[in-house]
């Protein structure tokens, strides 16, 4: 019925605000109905209502102001992933929620009575399958994904680069090969921000981006600067130069980042310096 409504008008652009996943089915609907929908993150919604002098917030409030967001500032209307990809990040975020909890499930199984260990690793166990599952399954539906073949394949040419981080790429990133050095840095939350005022100089800060790509390429750069000659050499330069460690692990991902992207984007696999 919204969309029957909606298809009377001539529309530039539909907002809707992200609610931690339950804007979902509608936003699909509309974009597969050829709609012009926009997913905007509230608390940018909210601070351009503040910047206006508007505390007060009730539905209609917040659609008119909504509304304005829409027309002044005009969010870019971004095509949505079709429903294989789109199940490929449900399986990526599933993933994620068992890892979290197996690791919540380590951490009390090391402070817990030798009385109830049988009871953690039982859930531990149950944990290893469904994750197991869930890789099973990424792995089938990935294959199936025809466009991604080469850039699955030159993904894991690379040293340190496995099958966890190249899921998480193809799914979560799917402009690699296509970015800039600096849009790349951004999108992964890889860039760090200046934080100056007159002489002050602050101190640079990563923020923003993808979060679920940062997170498994730490893990990642963890094992790369180990196995993989070119990110161990810089990792171990930026040390020796009084980098802290995990501000050398950062620039190490960030530039194994660059790589990436300029690979796919040449269509040439990983090639040791």
């Amino acid at each position: 019925a919204l969309i029957k409504s909606l298809k009377r008008f001539k529309l530039s652009r539909i907002l809707v605000e992200a609610t931690g996943g339950y804007e979902r089915k509608v936003v699909e609907a509309l974009a597969e109905s050829g709609l012009p929908v926009v997913v905007v993150q509230p608390m940018n919604v909210r601070q351009f209502a503040k910047a206006q002098g508007i505390i007060a917030k009730t539905d209609k409030i917040d659609a008119q102001v909504i509304a304005q967001f829409g027309a002044m500032l005009k969010p870019e209307i971004r095509p949505i992933s079709n429903k294989k990809i789109r199940y490929i990040r449900d399986l990526l975020a599933r993933k994620r929620q068992l890892m979290e909890s197996r690791t919540q499930e380590l951490n009390r199984k090391h402070k817990a009575e030798k009385a109830h260990q049988a009871t953690h690793n039982r859930m531990l166990k149950f944990l290893d399958k469904e994750i197991e599952w869930v890789n099973t399954r990424l792995s089938k539906r990935v294959a199936e994904v025809t466009e991604w073949e080469d850039t699955y394949r030159l993904l894991l040419s690379v040293p340190g680069i496995g099958d966890g981080v190249a899921h998480t790429l193809l799914g979560e990133l799917p402009e690699l090969g296509t970015l800039t050095n600096r849009q790349v840095g951004a999108l992964t939350g890889l860039a760090p921000y200046n934080r100056d005022s007159g002489s002050m100089k602050g101190r640079r800060r990563i923020r923003g981006g993808r979060a679920p790509i940062r997170t498994v390429l730490y893990m990642a750069m963890l094992s790369a600067i180990q196995c993989n000659p070119t990110m161990k050499e810089f990792y171990n330069r930026l040390v020796d130069e009084g980098k802290h460690k995990k501000v050398a692990l950062t620039a190490c991902m960030r530039k194994m980042m660059t790589i990436l992207n300029a690979m796919i984007r040449d269509g040439k696999e990983w090639q040791q310096a």
